[in-house]
């Protein structure tokens, strides 16, 4: 599955949902353990690409691939290839800042490729379980 979204808060709230609608087609419900992981390293990873990934007039690609029978590929590109995540400890007062620590937690693996001519792609390896 992959749909391009605004780069709008509308645009992330529709990717998180888009994300549980297909894994509940693919066989995992949005209530269970995996779904939920799922649908909080979407919600990060898109609410970034809206956040530090805009470019105006742009959209974000939201991509889910099932990589095994209980491995999920997710997928977020934007526009801004210079702006990448940075993961790593944050100080105890700062108020923003934690997602990718949940990401990491959540996930088995993700990290961040280039894509041509500008933009990224943050990807997440998740255990359906």
């Amino acid at each position: 599955m992959s749909q391009l979204l605004s780069s709008t808060p509308r645009g992330a709230r529709l990717a998180r949902l888009l994300a549980v609608q297909q894994l509940d087609r693919w066989g995992w419900p949005p209530t269970g353990a995996a779904g939920e992981s799922a649908a909080l390293v979407v919600a990060e990873l898109a609410s970034n690409a809206i956040t530090h990934g805009r470019v105006p007039g742009r959209d974000f690609r939201l991509t889910l691939t099932l990589e095994a029978a209980d491995t999920l590929r997710i997928e977020v590109a934007d526009s801004r290839g210079e702006r990448l995540p940075l993961g790593g400890a944050i100080a105890p007062t700062e108020e923003s800042g934690r997602g990718l620590l949940m990401v990491d937690a959540l996930t088995d693996r993700w990290g961040v490729e280039p894509r041509p001519p500008s933009g990224k792609t943050v990807w997440a390896y998740l255990t359906l379980r």
